[in-house]
């Protein structure tokens, strides 16, 4: 049995060996599929919030009501950072995709724009929900 278990090690060894001496590298491992929709479900001082892939804090305005565009153009844009969309993204449930006026794609949640904010530095950070400029903390609902 012992002799058995050597010969067949000893053919492994001899195979690998054999393929990586003639050039050839052992294949790839597979690559992990990039998430459908890159926003995640966090815990934060202010409760369950969403979180783009890096963790930091997603926030919707109370202006974008129409379901189809962003009124968080220009300035505005520059403190509050929208969720950019690849140009291959699609809406899954109730995560759709919008074209922005400068003709980006962004995400939204229930056709509500989603973005980051200037004013969050760590994941975690929830500095930018401002309500009384009509500014929330996006959050997943049930």
């Amino acid at each position: 049995m012992f002799k058995f278990f050597m010969v067949i090690t000893a053919t492994l060894l001899l195979s690998v060996g054999g393929a990586l001496a003639h050039g050839e590298e052992p294949a790839p491992p597979p690559k992990k599929d990039a998430p459908l929709v890159p926003i995640k479900v966090s815990q934060t001082r202010k409760g369950t919030v969403f979180t783009d892939s890096d963790g930091m804090t997603l926030y919707y305005f109370d202006r974008d009501n129409t379901g189809n565009k962003s009124n968080c153009n220009a300035e505005c844009a520059e403190k509050w950072i929208p969720l950019a969309a690849s140009g291959g993204s699609q809406a899954n449930g109730d995560f759709t995709v919008i074209v922005r006026n400068d003709g980006g794609k962004m995400w939204a949640y229930r056709y509500r724009p989603l973005y980051t904010s200037r004013t969050d530095k760590t994941p975690g950070d929830t500095n930018g929900s401002d309500p009384a400029k009509l500014w929330h903390i996006a959050r997943p609902v049930y």
